[in-house]
């Protein structure tokens, strides 16, 4: 796949500042596409019982963290799925933190307690980021089958317990964006340092499920000057996050300035964007520096840079950013 790659990629474009840097800036690593949610808008398509076929086992995902602390990568996003269900998702956490490596836990919370903050809090963590998509658990169920609001609120308590900085983050579908300004509130009582949101992304089950998701125009100006309200206030010092606010907004700024950023699937392949289905390099052959400069490589090449105009142009692309394929093949 290397050499392919290479040869699609060509140097026809401008220098971009990735091409400093001997390794990405951050990597965001899927540990698995299993969860114990079956969540109707979930970008990974993930449920209960259902990894995705060859999955890394113990020892690959440990040989790629030993990559990463020798690559001297800075900060790893630990995602899923559901990370926590993966056996050695601890073992992972602890190896990438004791070496120095800023870590950032993304859970829906089902799962987090006391314990866990624990272990987590003698690590080198940047935050944990918890899913808060309602204030209520007859809409979060209903956005969440089977999954606990309390739990995931008790989660959040955990994390700040433990002195850890936490993230709340909010998935807006058109049966729960009324409960944004609550869920806000919420999060400040809970102590999160920031709260993170946007437009809900046209992947995986969310686009499956489009038609019964998507907020109107109307709901979405309404939460959109409450989010720009919200943070204006200020208020409990809580940073309210919400841009790139649209998938194309934040490829347009891709197009500009690529991100120093690495997007790992749970059977070690690598994306060039969460929203787009290219391949660029497969980790279980390949060394982490050499998917790097694949990476790179690729954000140079015309007809890549091609599909990233498309996908801004048509939203409706994104919902194939699951049917993966290789750089080279996307372009032959």
């Amino acid at each position: 796949m290397t050499a392919q790659v290479i040869r699609m990629a060509g140097t026809a474009t401008a220098p971009n500042q990735i091409d400093r840097l001997g390794a990405p800036l951050f990597v965001s690593w899927q540990l698995t596409r299993d969860c114990d949610l079956a969540c109707v808008h979930c970008c990974t398509e993930s449920a209960p019982g259902k990894p995705m076929q060859a999955e890394l086992s113990r020892e690959e995902a440990l040989r790629l963290a030993e990559e990463i602390i020798a690559e001297q990568v800075p900060y790893v996003m630990l995602c899923g799925g559901e990370p926590m269900v993966v056996p050695h998702f601890l073992e992972l956490a602890e190896r990438l933190g004791r070496a120095g490596v800023q870590l950032k836990i993304e859970t829906n919370g089902q799962r987090f307690d006391e314990e866990t903050a624990r272990r987590l809090a003698r690590l080198s963590l940047r935050s944990v980021q918890i899913s808060l998509d309602a204030d209520s658990q007859a809409v979060y169920a209903r956005q969440r089958p089977g999954g606990s609001l309390a739990k995931a609120q008790d989660a959040c308590r955990a994390v700040r317990a433990a002195g850890l900085p936490l993230e709340v983050t909010f998935a807006p579908t058109r049966f729960n964006i009324a409960e944004l300004p609550a869920v806000i509130a919420r999060a400040r009582t809970l102590g999160a340092f920031r709260f993170n949101s946007g437009a809900l992304m046209r992947i995986g089950n969310a686009a499956k499920n489009w038609h019964k998701l998507a907020p109107s125009e109307e709901q979405y100006r309404a939460f959109r000057a409450t989010l720009e309200r919200e943070a204006e206030s200020g208020e409990g010092g809580m940073e309210i996050s919400y841009t790139p606010f649209r998938i194309e907004d934040g490829l347009r700024g891709a197009l500009r300035q690529p991100p120093a950023t690495l997007l790992v699937l749970p059977n070690g392949r690598v994306k060039l964007a969460a929203a787009l289905p290219q391949i660029v390099a497969d980790l279980r052959h390949c060394s982490l520096a050499d998917a790097w400069r694949d990476y790179c490589r690729a954000w140079h090449s015309p007809a890549f840079l091609a599909l990233i105009r498309r996908a801004i142009a048509d939203d409706a692309i994104h919902a194939k950013a699951n049917d993966w394929q290789t750089l080279a093949s996307s372009l032959a």
